[in-house]
């Protein structure tokens, strides 16, 4: 198997890394903290002082970082990636950013006859962990194929949606859907809970029907269990909705329905919840409508 650079190694990238290497692949990786260095030390990885060195050790770079500042710092900043990739080197970039930053990036890259793909994910923490992500494409046919291989090491669907920025476009979408399901998921249980019906019954109910999605079934136990401990925090949803948001003004794109949703989860992170799950939108209802949905 092939040596991997892999940059980001945070609630995500962690769990996608550690699948790399069941896979078979040896990793380098760059990271300042100095306990993940100690736990990737550990298992074999290769350390680097800096992504250039990441790169000058690896043909195959990842990145899985929190945004497009941080992508960008590290894929064209001092010492940054593209100072050690050999021509014809592959960067993965997995980050949720805004698609004009990954055909930025890849236009850069391009010059320098590096090659790129935008592939965001969908899953959260679990899928993570469990190697089952969604991972949204954007690419020249010829290398998705080549690295798909790759790609279903820590998802088990991946799509090539087009050419660079497509796969970042694909996820925004994902976030807007993501983001409505789960608002409608709270207004529901919490409209349920106020008028005297166990939500927890609803929940059973209606998850077979019509109204039943990965969303439901994923975040109403939650809910219901009052654990809104991150494996998707809202902070980071809001990032992606800014760029939804920012995307979709450049494009003269309506979206009334993630206006809304961005407006309860800014009111969640002005209130201190903001690296709680993004379940903790039923908090938003529950708190105008005076009752806490529970079991």
């Amino acid at each position: 198997m092939s040596k991997i650079g892999f940059i980001g190694l945070g609630i995500m990238g962690k769990p996608m890394s550690r699948n790399l290497m069941k896979a078979g692949h040896s990793l380098v990786i760059y990271c300042r903290s100095a306990e993940t260095v100690k736990e990737f030390k550990d298992a074999g990885a290769q350390i680097a002082g800096s992504p250039r060195e990441v790169a000058q050790n690896a043909d195959t770079v990842i990145t899985m970082l929190p945004n497009s500042p941080e992508v960008k710092e590290v894929v064209l900043g001092e010492n940054g990636l593209i100072e050690g990739m050999r021509p014809q080197a592959m960067l993965i970039d997995m980050t949720s950013l805004d698609p004009l930053v990954s055909r930025e990036i890849a236009a850069k890259l391009a010059e320098k006859n590096i090659r790129m793909m935008d592939a965001p994910v969908s899953g959260g923490e679990p899928k993570a962990i469990a190697g089952t992500l969604s991972i949204m494409v954007g690419c020249r046919q010829e290398d998705f194929e080549e690295f798909l291989p790759l790609l279903k090491a820590m998802g088990s669907s991946a799509v090539r949606c087009g050419e660079a920025g497509a796969g970042n476009v694909t996820k925004l979408a994902n976030q807007i859907i993501v983001a409505a399901n789960i608002a409608a998921v709270s207004e529901a249980l919490v409209l349920a809970a106020k008028a005297g019906v166990n939500p927890e019954l609803v929940f059973q109910a209606i998850r077979g029907g019509l109204a039943g999605s990965v969303a439901l079934d994923a975040k109403a136990p939650m809910m219901l269990d009052r654990n809104f401990a991150p494996g998707f925090r809202i902070n980071l949803h809001i990032k992606d909705l800014n760029n939804v948001l920012n995307t979709a003004q450049g494009i003269s794109t309506p979206t009334p329905l993630t206006e809304s949703v961005m407006k309860m989860m800014l009111s969640l992170r002005d209130g201190g919840l903001g690296d709680a799950d993004h379940s903790a939108l039923v908090q938003y209802y529950e708190k105008l409508a005076g009752i806490e949905v529970q079991r």
